[in-house]
């Protein structure tokens, strides 16, 4: 695809977190830019770049990789560089390594700036919600910055909206409908520690540093949420839609019949397995892994679970003593990488078990599958009630102070969206609708499309 204006190409730097749920779809969003003949200059860490998928051949040389190393930081594990790689406990050291690129990132930014031969100065810094410091050097080399928000347009009105109100008080103010465990977690993210600055305070830096506000969601996905961010967020707001990767290739896709996972799912029949994948930031504790493990039997469904091991549990305990056993046969639990796009486009997959975050949400869609939803930490819990509210699945029933759960509820909420026919309907027709905004590449190229304009004619 190429750019029909006849302006010349920009040149645009992004910025991602150093998590893949973060590098992979702004390397979508790169290839994006790329394919419309603007120049990308992709920041991140050497091996985070080392790690992402080759940039497809038709665009590899409008996207330029600059790999800033991660200074080290005592207690942060050798090689450390994407939250993938860092136990939970150690999150904040990760962190404190991250402020580190600050100065690196601002003398590549002036050298970018100041390039004379064969380059051309950035036009826009595109950063993610926690580079206050590289908005900061956006300001201070004259180039333009919007702020990315790799989540849901709900999640952004209903984040500006607390924030507010937390200015105003200086408490910590839940959004209605907020379960109790959530503004405990909500806590954390609002209180300074290791790193020296909270979550929410960087997010508002790079908020206050930035000149748009770009959301990865469109109208069609949310129009009851883009009105409210129009009076919150302070920002002009520009969706990107939502990224979607491509189901015929592309990220953690698999060759059928070379890995493992995709063999096993070969063997079942259609529409029997509950795929399980909570994601690889925050792993449950071992006392979760075990109820959602008896959960998972007592449902008595099919199930392949990609698992994230539980940090310091002997591989022993990971899972109730005989489990693997008893469900031999009809399950499948994986503790290594999963090819989820393949898994998830596989015809014997009926459900999605999900923690909701917004990348695995829009997978999950974009092959229609109802979700059954397990949230564990920041957008997931608002993720996960929106699309209760869409009626594309249930969450699991949780304690509404510790945010604990058992086997029985998830075995209820298995049942109700993969096996009982009545309920299974309805979320399958909702999940239906969903996949077909998700799928529809014309919108989202639309709004890529839109996003440049916008780029182009900003003014203040």
């Amino acid at each position: 695809m190429t750019d029909s204006s006849t302006s010349s190409p920009l040149h645009v730097v992004i910025c991602p977190w150093l998590a893949f749920g973060h590098l992979l779809p702004c390397l979508d969003l790169a290839e994006r830019l790329a394919s419309r003949g603007h120049r990308v200059s992709f920041v991140s860490t050497p091996r985070n770049i080392a790690r992402l998928p080759p940039v497809r051949p038709s665009v590899a040389q409008l996207v330029e990789f600059v790999a800033l190393p991660l200074p080290r930081v005592e207690g942060l594990p050798e090689d450390a560089e994407s939250t993938n790689d860092v136990p939970y406990e150690k999150f904040e050291l990760h962190r404190k390594a991250f402020d580190g690129l600050a100065t690196p990132f601002s003398e590549f930014l002036g050298a970018a700036c100041a390039a004379t031969e064969g380059g051309k100065k950035p036009d826009w810094i595109i950063v993610d919600t926690f580079h206050h410091w590289a908005a900061a050097a956006a300001i201070d080399h004259k180039v333009r910055c919007a702020m990315l928000v790799l989540a849901s347009a709900s999640m952004t009105a209903m984040w500006s909206a607390s924030a507010a109100k937390q200015a105003a008080s200086s408490e910590v103010q839940p959004a209605a409908g907020t379960p109790r465990f959530e503004t405990e977690w909500k806590k954390l993210a609002t209180t300074p520690r290791e790193s020296g600055m909270s979550i929410v305070e960087r997010a508002s830096l790079t908020r206050q540093r930035s000149d748009l506000m770009l959301i990865r969601s469109c109208l069609e996905w949310e129009p009851e949420s883009f009105p409210l961010l129009a009076k919150l967020g302070g920002k002009p707001i520009v969706p990107l839609g939502l990224l979607p990767p491509s189901p015929e290739g592309g990220r953690g896709i698999s060759k059928e019949g070379e890995d493992a996972t995709v063999r096993w799912l070969g063997a079942q029949p259609a529409k029997s397995v509950v795929y399980v994948a909570l994601g690889s930031e925050v792993p449950l504790r071992a006392d979760q892994v075990h109820e959602l493990a008896l959960g998972l039997e007592l449902a008595g469904t099919r199930f392949l679970w990609a698992l994230r091991k539980p940090s310091g549990v002997q591989d022993a305990d990971v899972l109730p003593p005989g489990f693997e056993e008893r469900t031999r046969g009809r399950g499948l639990v994986v503790t290594g990488w999963v090819p989820q796009i393949s898994v998830l486009a596989h015809g014997a997959v009926g459900a999605f078990l999900t923690h909701c975050g917004w990348n695995s949400t829009i997978e999950g869609l974009l092959f229609g599958h109802p979700l059954i939803m397990l949230p564990i930490f920041g957008d997931q819990g608002p993720n996960a009630r929106l699309m209760e509210g869409r009626k594309v699945g249930v969450q699991v029933a949780r304690n509404e102070n510790d945010g604990s759960f058992d086997r029985d509820g998830v075995a209820t909420a298995v049942r109700a969206v993969a096996v009982e026919e009545e309920s299974r309907k309805v979320f399958v027709a909702n999940a239906k609708k969903m996949q077909e905004i998700v799928a529809d590449s014309e919108c989202h190229e639309r709004c890529i499309d839109d996003l440049i304009q916008r780029l182009r004619s900003f003014k203040e």
